[in-house]
């Protein structure tokens, strides 16, 4: 081969390598822009949302939907909640068989998984871990019965631009009922599926 021909290989060799490291470097980037705008992943980090989701499971979370509509009650949602929830702290001293209803200021550093059981201005109670939602038992095939005084809430109404955030798990649940309602730009985004473990991989 001349020294000609060596040179011109070189110069492809070298080009394709460039070319692969943009396309690793491009691949890189947009899967950060997808995490960070559109959707992440996350892990459960609790037994607070069984049976529908496990701990360890992972869920795939819309970060999108949070800046083009308002929560929906139902959904499944990853958020931070107040400071102090790991303990259950309440900003105002929580009676037995009540919520919640003014929540620490501040964020905790953790985020939360949970599903939004009331919204603005809803009038809820809990009956045997059971939500009443303005008057009516909500369908909730999802939810695990269960009895105690954290199991039975008295009637409370949710304070405006705030939801109140339940586990399924409703017995073993730190959540809403000992933290308050969560404020609206708390809230990160949608779990709408879970990708582990494989045999679980489906939409929520």
């Amino acid at each position: 081969m001349s020294k000609k021909n060596k040179t011109d290989a070189e110069q492809d060799g070298g080009s394709s390598w460039l070319e692969t490291i943009g396309v690793v470097i491009g691949a890189l980037v947009l899967a950060l822009l997808i995490q960070q705008f559109l959707v992440k992943p996350y892990k459960i980090p609790s037994k607070s949302m069984v049976p529908t989701l496990v701990e360890g499971q992972r869920v795939l979370v819309n970060r999108l939907s949070n800046n083009f509509g308002d929560p929906k009650v139902g959904d499944i949602y990853v958020f931070r909640p107040p400071s102090g929830a790991e303990q259950g702290e309440c900003a105002d001293p929580r009676e037995p068989g009540h919520a919640c209803l003014k929540a620490m200021p501040g964020k905790f550093s953790e985020t939360y998984v949970k599903r939004v059981v009331g919204g603005p201005g809803d009038e809820l109670s809990v009956r045997e871990g059971h939500v009443i939602r303005n008057g009516k038992e909500v369908d909730e095939p999802y939810a695990v019965t269960c009895s105690g005084e954290i199991c039975n809430i008295a009637k409370f109404k949710v304070p405006a631009g705030h939801y109140f955030m339940m586990g399924d798990n409703r017995g073993d649940s730190m959540d809403s009922r000992y933290w308050g309602p969560l404020p609206r730009d708390y809230i990160i985004g949608r779990a709408f599926a879970t990708y582990w473990p494989p045999k679980k991989i489906g939409g929520l």
